[in-house]
Order: C-alpha cells, then structure tokens, then sequence
C-alpha cells in the first residue's frame, strides 16, 4: 500500500496510543488508508474549502481529507484517547488541522470555520442519523454546508436513497431528497473495519439544492411526514385524521387517494399536501 502521508500506518497508531474501538462509543475504525482516501476523494475538489470532520478516530479519514488537498479540517472527536494521534496529524499538516473534544450533538463548529464548508465522517453508528437530521433541517436553506460524504450502515444509507414504494422508504428519504442530491458513492463490507460490525457499510453523497425540490413549509411537512410513516401501514386517511377533520377531502386535492399509504406517495404529492394543509391553517 502506498503511503498517503509521512506518518505510520493506522494500526501503528493504534497500537501505539492503545486505541481498541469502544462499542458504547459506536466505534468501528477504518485502517486501510487506500480506502480512507477513496473516501475523501468523494468529498470532491477541498482545495478551496474547510471541511468539518464527526468523529475522526485515530485520523484515517482526517488524513486522506488533508492529503487531498482540503484547506482546513476541523475535526470533532469524543475519545480524549484519539487526541494524541489526531495531535501527530496536526504537527505533519501545520496549521490545517483543528481538533475539537467534545460531544458532535452539542458542539457549535461553524466559529471555527470559514465557507464553502464540505462536511465528511465515518459516523459514529449510534448518533449518524441524528446528525444527518440536523444538517437537512436547519432554520434556513440553502445550509452553511455545501455538501455532506457521510458513512453509515448500509442499511441506513438504502433508507437515505430510497424511492416510492420501497420498503426503505420514509421520513429519512423524503427529508434528504427534498433539499439535496443523495447518492451512494461506495460500499464497504464488514471486514473492512477494526472490530468488523455485523452489518456492511455504505458512503452517501448529498449535494445541498439552492432551495427545495418542491415548495413546502418545513414545519408542517416534517409533521405530515412522521404522522404519515408513524403508522406506514395504515391507509393515510386514517394515519394522517389528526391533522385536519377534512383530510381525506385535502388528500384528494393533493392528488392522494385518501386509501393509499405513506411508502407509495411521492415527495412531490407530500409537498402539495403541505401547502393546501397550511392554507387550511392561515383561513379564519
């Protein structure tokens, strides 16, 4: 394998700094640096752009983003155990490499960084698609971020892409394809990772849209959306009744049969439902 860096290889590393992946931390660790660099070069062009790094570990990924040219990484780690070997890849990258310890669900990064922001992580299983969820919502659109080169369990990515009428199609679809281009770029099977996980993996790229797909107020089709895939296998007339007393009449205005059910509607059909439901709301 050839090198990417100066620096040892990652199982040097971790043997050096003691670094077993802990489950209660969601760790599986990524020692092939071809494969982190794969990685990083789905991120895109970082030449020009700070990239904001979740959970960097031992620094597989932080090394392919830096070697690949990214004008900054600012890098969020929980692990005090990971701050000596991330602390090795700031001295080889002077001044491009800024670690945070903290907590990813209660760190604010953008202080520490300057646009066009690309975001990229091997995610911590146990908090990824809460993550994810944050990033598609915030107050405004178009978001600070350009773009997002995130791993997750295959399965979890599958729920990201997927289309109507599919088993893996809900809330978490309709959220990435309403402001973004999600796609899967790579898949990695377990044996990939240190420890290996039981499930296999899978990289998606999402590219933020100018603005939505469709228009639709944020609050109410968020709500629409989790009523609709609460209860998936009910017909909607009757998963969606607390909504509006008449919501088989605005279904069928949305051009939704009241007896359908949340996976077979479109995301353009759950955005006219939307509009019509908060012109119901704004009627005196």
């Amino acid at each position: 394998m050839s090198a990417i860096d100066t620096l040892p290889p990652l199982r040097a590393v971790i043997a050096t700094h003691g670094l077993s992946a802990r489950k209660a931390l969601g760790q599986n660790f990524l020692l092939d640096l071809n494969l982190t660099s794969k990685i990083a070069r789905q991120a895109g062009d970082l030449a020009q752009c700070d990239v904001l790094e979740i959970g960097p570990g031992p620094g597989g990924l932080t090394r392919g983003l830096l070697a690949e040219g990214a004008r900054k990484v600012l890098a969020v780690e929980k692990d005090a155990r990971c701050l000596p070997a991330l602390a090795e890849i700031a001295a080889a990258y002077p001044g491009r490499l800024e670690v945070i310890h903290g907590d990813a669900l209660e760190v604010d990064p953008l202080a520490h960084l300057t646009p066009p922001i690309r975001i990229a992580g091997n995610l911590p299983y146990n908090i990824g698609t809460e993550l994810l969820v944050r990033w598609l919502t915030p107050k405004a659109w178009p978001p600070v971020w350009d773009s997002l080169t995130l791993m997750f369990q295959r399965e979890v990515a599958e729920r990201i892409v997927a289309r109507p009428g599919s088993k893996s199609y809900g809330r978490l679809a309709l959220l990435a394809q309403w402001r973004a281009e999600a796609r899967i770029v790579m898949s990695l099977p377990p044996e990939a990772f240190t420890p290996p996980p039981k499930v296999s993996s899978a990289v998606v790229h999402l590219t933020a849209l100018p603005e939505p797909r469709h228009p639709a107020d944020p609050a109410i089709l968020s709500r629409v959306v989790a009523a609709a895939f609460n209860q998936r296998r009910k017909m909607l007339r009757a998963s969606l009744k607390g909504l509006a007393p008449n919501i088989a009449d605005i279904l069928e205005q949305a051009g939704i049969a009241p007896t359908d059910r949340a996976e077979q509607i479109p995301l353009e059909r759950f955005c006219a439902l939307a509009r019509l439901l908060e012109d119901q709301a704004a009627k005196p």
